[in-house]
């Protein structure tokens, strides 16, 4: 495949991931249950999900946000009593973040609002074809990953 064929196929993967990302968010953000938002989710979800304590700087490094953005994020949940924040007891400069009761039933009506939307999507587009398109987006992922 020649670099013009090849920047053109890169560039029509990129537009229509980009495209996806902005419908998902939107239509995610839209079903949410009410105060919640897009971010508060995405770090409630991924902490129910490792089901681990995680600092601030991790969880930055791993929505890719400044460590400032996190600290805000961060703040707005442990308001909702949705985390809790503690001092690391190895060193008393960190702090570790777990999600609350509270946050996992917030988390979990969230996800049972989103769950419809993207299920529907997915049974429009078959899951047989999600299933198939699952390994590139991962390894998109982690090869862009690396660039950091």
């Amino acid at each position: 495949m020649s670099d013009t064929m090849t920047t053109s196929l890169a560039v029509s993967l990129f537009s229509e991931i980009l495209a996806v990302d902005q419908l998902a968010r939107h239509g995610v953000a839209r079903v949410l249950p009410k105060g919640m938002e897009l971010s508060h989710f995405l770090v409630l979800n991924h902490l129910s999900h490792t089901g681990a304590e995680r600092s601030p700087a991790q969880l930055a490094k791993t929505f890719h946000l400044t460590r400032g953005a996190m600290t805000n994020t961060l703040g707005k949940l442990q308001w909702a009593g949705w985390v809790h924040v503690r001092p690391d007891w190895d060193d008393a400069r960190r702090k570790m973040v777990s999600i609350s009761p509270a946050g996992q039933a917030a988390r979990d009506a969230a996800l049972a609002a989103v769950a419809p939307l993207i299920a529907d999507v997915v049974n429009k587009v078959g899951s047989d074809k999600v299933r198939a398109a699952l390994p590139v987006l991962r390894e998109m992922r982690l090869k862009l990953s690396d660039i950091d």
